[in-house]
């Protein structure tokens, strides 16, 4: 069961996110001056983690996609000059039909992320962060605290006993994530849109699910799972399909190419089974779907590191329930040549693309890439449980970004392993 509720509008001045400066010594003698992601409005972030990785983006509201973040660029201490990274990032469809087949939903389609169901941020929403003021992207758009921004430890990010000095030196570092959030609340169900920048360059897209049970959505129980005393009600099973639309322009450049790598036994060697890693270039858009040690990437066509590398992004797939009732929720990753009007993955009502109405409608042209779009599903089968209520616990589904080749080492790699990059020479 769906309700429309509006967020009462809150005035308040645009706070700043105060973090923990680099090390002194980690910053270059000659660094270049920072200039910021030229954004529509005030709306920038440029923060630096306390490892010396500075994150710079644009973010706005979408009445219907909610959070969006646009020109993201990473620089780090060691390689001051920053480098594009995304164009664009955010949701592309939430995708929710019940076991029972009665009832099926496109939360951002139906009823939108923005506007009057994107939430004002209070209490322990953004505890520790800055609650930023902006515009919440509906058709009577109100200025409003929608953006959490804040600097969160994210575990050790490397420990390395080297066995290459006298010492015999331990290395050990905690790393930092740059985390930006919003909260939309659609019927019963309050959504989390996070996004957390590593100061490695790592970008996680996460949709956390909290909120409460709908107290309409009970069924019987070959559908539902017991909650409450004994066995007389039953909440309902459903399944929460949600995609994600991803623009890279990395470095700026544009022109970037799709990969699809494949590692299959290929005979024995002496001591283990062998195994042969393939790759092909994915030249025209269409559907892929994961199988064991497949993996994609998108890479730059002309942008390099120090290395003389192309610079790419891995698509990093985790968890992941798929819904086979529906085509278009079936493939884990389309790829489909960029056009303005290819807006969301179902749902898609643009006039500009009266034929194109989901993405498998984008992609059934076979476009040549040369302007790649990268839809990425993640798919959750929530069967509820006596600890949903109440509030539900927050439950997550998403992916990672990884950087491959961006830099030549990791751009957090201490000064006495600088010199450590490719086969030693002893």
């Amino acid at each position: 069961m769906r309700i429309r509720t509006l967020a009462a509008p809150a005035a308040a001045l645009l706070l700043g996110l105060t973090l923990a400066p680099a090390p002194a010594q980690a910053t270059p003698v000659q660094a270049t001056p920072f200039k910021p992601a030229p954004c529509a409005t005030e709306s920038t972030v440029h923060e630096t983690l306390p490892n010396g990785t500075v994150w710079d983006l644009c973010w706005r509201m979408d009445e219907r996609a909610g959070l969006v973040l646009e020109k993201i660029s990473v620089a780090y201490a060691k390689h001051p000059q920053p480098v594009q990274v995304l164009k664009s990032i955010r949701l592309g469809q939430l995708n929710v039909p019940y076991d029972s087949g009665d009832t099926e939903y496109n939360d951002l389609t139906d009823y939108g992320f923005g506007g009057w169901d994107l939430e004002t941020l209070t209490g322990d929403d953004c505890k520790g962060g800055s609650a930023r003021v902006g515009s919440d992207g509906g058709a009577e758009p109100q200025r409003r605290k929608v953006l959490c921004v804040s600097a969160e430890p994210s575990g050790l990010a490397y420990r390395l006993h080297g066995y290459d000095d006298e010492q015999e030196k331990v290395y050990s570092k905690q790393g930092h994530d740059l985390v930006l959030r919003s909260i939309s609340k659609v019927g019963w169900y309050e959504y989390v849109t996070e996004f957390r920048l590593a100061d490695d360059g790592t970008i996680s897209a996460r949709l956390g699910a909290t909120g409460d049970l709908s107290p309409g959505d009970y069924v019987n129980a070959d559908r539902g799972w017991p909650i409450g005393k004994g066995n007389r009600d039953f909440a309902a099973m459903h399944y929460h399909s949600a995609f994600w639309r991803v623009d890279f322009n990395i470095d700026g450049k544009g022109g970037e190419r799709v990969e699809q790598f494949d590692t299959k036994v290929d005979g024995r060697g002496e001591m283990a089974p062998r195994l042969t890693t393939t790759h092909k270039t994915i030249g025209t858009e269409g559907t892929f779907t994961k199988a064991n040690r497949r993996w994609w990437r998108v890479v730059s066509g002309s942008s390099r590191n120090t290395d003389q590398h192309l610079r790419s992004y891995e698509l990093v797939t985790g968890a992941d329930d798929r819904y086979e009732a529906h085509p278009e929720t079936t493939p884990d990753v389309i790829f489909t040549q960029h056009h303005k009007c290819e807006m969301f993955a179902t749902g898609n009502a643009d006039p500009e693309c009266a034929d194109r109405t989901s993405i498998l409608d984008f992609a059934k042209d076979k476009e040549a890439l040369k302007d790649p779009i990268m839809w990425v599903r993640v798919g959750f089968h929530h069967v509820p449980r006596d600890e949903d209520q109440s509030p539900m616990p927050l439950h997550w589904q998403g992916f990672d970004l990884a950087p491959r080749d961006f830099t030549a080492q990791n751009p957090l790699t201490p000064k006495d392993r600088a010199g450590v990059n490719g086969e030693p020479q002893w």
